[in-house]
């Protein structure tokens, strides 16, 4: 035992570290625990039930909850635990949210599931290549740090307008067409149903939790919410919404599976193609795959140069060590992401609960890993999460990710507006791309206009003529024709 303890510290250099097995076990299980929700909540963003398929690919297609969860579970442990290898950082890897809702309700709703999986893929592959070429740190620089911020909070609007929207918190109005007002809180002003009370339920609690610190806060929330839906249901009887039941259950129905633990059904691996290129125009899918490229850029440098600076790994120079290793993995769980169609996989911020703990190195990413692909066995319990259950958690994220505002200088309005349009335009058009094209576009525009051209980086032209095409995408296809 002594030997094997000794070949551990010496792979995952734990002693240099100042670290132990013990802390390490700890911090990752610490970990799963603050980041499991995601097996629970990505099937909800980018699946859908028999009953009530609502995240359909333009062809009537759909993915079904139970699968995608196994393949969430599989590609999160395989490729943390990969990276706790490669890296040896504790740092864990899982389905990005903001992608997956950006692959959900932007991409899908333009070709097939496995088409969109394949621009994910894509994304994936043109990662790697920017990583080897040393592009990606260059892409990275060229983008200013205002907008880097704006972007996470724009999607950390887009995140929550999501979770409101399928909790039936907001609602769009019956009658928008003949009002000023398109949406609305609950049902005529109220929250009149059963789900959306849950929903309320849900945050406060996951709220107090999360105020607490307590670990696993999110995924505590997630679970208590989805019991008090169960006995709520049982009492209640509010039924399924099916499309004709305003005041049922939008997704998923609580109720206790016939069984708990089953065989994970990994009929999606492999599902995917690249039908994505004749099945929408070229330009489109170049900029779709740059706007996934552009948010795994931001998600990824940003979230592992926190979490190195909180576990103390960076070097003198205020850099990690080794960034080269790390990114590679970041880019291979793009690429396994979509080839398993559980979308694009990234470090976790989570990650932070293990550093926490006390976990410096890859083992603690190994301990997390393992415990990810323990829970494709449980996935029938993931068809009781009620989506208004798991809504609670979009808000919480979402609220996590506002924190990035204080980066932005409002006081240079040159500044203050193309952030300002990143972040109102995502939710609003429910479209990230949108928002990062209208903050990208005004911001080349506002810098040039008062004569601080010379300031902005040549990338950002060619991106910014980029958006510009994609704007006008319309007039462009009607001149042609």
């Amino acid at each position: 035992m002594a030997t094997r303890t000794a070949a551990l510290d010496r792979f995952f250099r734990i002693s240099e570290r100042d670290s132990t097995v013990g802390r390490e076990v700890r911090g990752g299980l610490v970990t799963f625990v603050t980041m499991a929700y995601i097996v629970v909540l990505n099937p909800l963003i980018i699946g859908s039930f028999p009953d009530d398929p609502a995240h359909q690919d333009k062809f009537g297609g759909w993915l079904p909850t139970d699968q995608v969860a196994a393949v969430t579970a599989l590609v999160a442990g395989v490729m943390t635990i990969l990276f706790g290898l490669v890296a040896n950082y504790p740092f864990a890897m899982a389905t990005g949210l903001g992608i997956n809702a950006f692959v959900a309700v932007s991409i899908a709703p333009q070709m097939s599931w496995p088409a969109a999986m394949g621009l994910v893929l894509v994304n994936g592959v043109v990662v790697l290549i920017l990583v080897v070429t040393g592009v990606r740190t260059a892409v990275f620089n060229a983008v200013p740090p205002a907008l880097k911020s704006a972007i996470a909070v724009g999607i950390g609007l887009f995140i929550t307008l999501i979770g409101l929207v399928d909790a039936g918190f907001v609602r769009r109005l019956p009658d928008a067409a003949d009002t000023t007002v398109p949406v609305g809180l609950g049902i005529n002003g109220s929250i009149a149903s059963w789900p959306t009370l849950t929903f309320v339920v849900g945050l406060i609690v996951t709220g107090i939790l999360v105020a607490k610190r307590v670990k696993g806060g999110i995924l505590i929330g997630v679970i208590a919410t989805t019991v008090f839906a169960i006995v709520l249901e049982a009492i209640v009887d509010a039924g399924p919404s099916m499309g004709t039941n305003p005041k049922g259950w939008n997704l998923g129905y609580p109720a206790l599976p016939d069984q708990v633990v089953d065989s994970p059904n990994l009929s999606l691996l492999g599902d995917v193609n690249f039908d994505a290129w004749v099945q929408v125009p070229i330009l489109t899918a170049v900029l779709l795959v740059f706007t996934l490229v552009l948010t795994d850029f931001f998600d990824t440098i940003g979230t592992m140069t926190g979490l190195g600076k909180e576990a103390g790994l960076l070097d003198a120079d205020g850099k990690l060590p080794n960034t080269g290793k790390a990114l590679f993995v970041d880019g291979l769980g793009a690429v396994a992401g979509g080839a398993a169609s559980s979308s694009s996989n990234t470090v976790y911020i989570e990650s932070a609960a293990g550093i926490a703990e006390g976990a410096r190195t890859g083992l603690a990413n190994i301990v997390t890993g393992l415990l990810f692909i323990a829970a494709m066995f449980f996935t029938p319990l993931y068809n009781s999460v009620p989506v208004e259950a798991a809504a609670p958690a979009l808000v919480i994220v979402g609220v996590l990710m506002m924190a990035q505002i204080k980066e932005i200088d409002f006081s240079d309005f040159t500044v203050a507006l193309p952030a300002f349009l990143t972040i109102v335009v995502m939710p609003f058009t429910y479209s990230i791309a949108n928002g990062i094209g209208a903050g990208f576009v005004s911001y080349v525009l506002l810098r040039t206009a008062t004569g601080r051209a010379r300031g902005i980086h040549p990338l950002m032209w060619v991106v910014a003529a980029a958006f510009v095409v994609y704007f006008a995408i319309g007039p462009i296809r009607a001149a042609l024709a």
